[in-house]
């Protein structure tokens, strides 16, 4: 008897690396999100003892995944440009060809599927770059307001750097302020970029949540 063959074919489209990364930027954007609201607006109540340094750990906390954040986002933008896969950068030729936003666009209103070059869609590519920028001037205005408060070490290293992009952008005040518009930008980016991973799997029976816990995609074989 015949066995027949799974409709199916598998592809792995992110390795560990970029998986890893992956998490890691997840949980210092939440970790972040979440402490950098508390910094903005300290709620708890103090404790009876003056031991108990609670926003001096919420603190320590937020420059911990902060640095961890600057890390990544710094080792992403390698392994995207020098990275020994090339799908990511493969994604690229669709964002200079008309008819695959076209292709995308349509597929979005259920009219046809998906046909990438690369492991994202042009509007995706676009996307990720854009949150990736965003990243790097959040990365940015939090370093400039770590180096305005300690003085030394790292903090002193990155002086000249602070001072300069705080001149430029109009003192201390508008550096916390775009600070916090950009945590926002994150906040509202991760809520329509879970709610498409989880609609991408349903829709089109692959690309969806599971290839980047796995690193692996199904596609209907042709």
């Amino acid at each position: 008897m015949a066995t027949q063959s799974a409709p199916y074919q598998r592809e792995l489209v992110f390795g560990a690396a970029i998986r890893i990364f992956h998490w890691l930027r997840a949980l210092a954007i939440l970790v972040l999100v979440i402490t950098g609201f508390y910094i903005s607006w300290p709620f708890l109540v103090a404790p009876e003892s003056s031991d108990v340094l609670v926003q001096g750990y919420i603190r320590a906390a937020h420059q911990i995944f902060g640095f961890l954040l600057v890390s990544i986002t710094l080792v992403r933008a390698y392994l995207f440009f020098f990275g020994k896969s090339d799908i990511e950068r493969r994604s690229f030729k669709d964002v200079l060809s008309p008819k695959s936003w076209l292709t995308q666009l349509k597929s979005y209103l259920w009219m046809g599927h998906l046909d990438k070059a690369g492991v994202y869609g042009p509007l995706q590519f676009v996307t990720y770059f854009a949150i990736s920028v965003v990243a790097f001037l959040i990365c940015v205005t939090g370093l400039v307001l770590y180096a305005n408060v300690y003085h030394q070490g790292l903090g002193g290293m990155l002086g000249g750097m602070a001072n300069w992009v705080t001149m430029m952008m109009g003192g201390l005040a508008p550096v916390r302020i775009w600070h916090h518009y950009f945590t926002w930008v994150f906040i509202i980016f991760v809520v329509i970029h879970v709610y498409m991973a989880v609609w991408s799997g349903i829709r089109f029976k692959h690309n969806s949540v599971d290839s980047i816990v796995s690193g692996y995609d199904y596609h209907k074989k042709k």
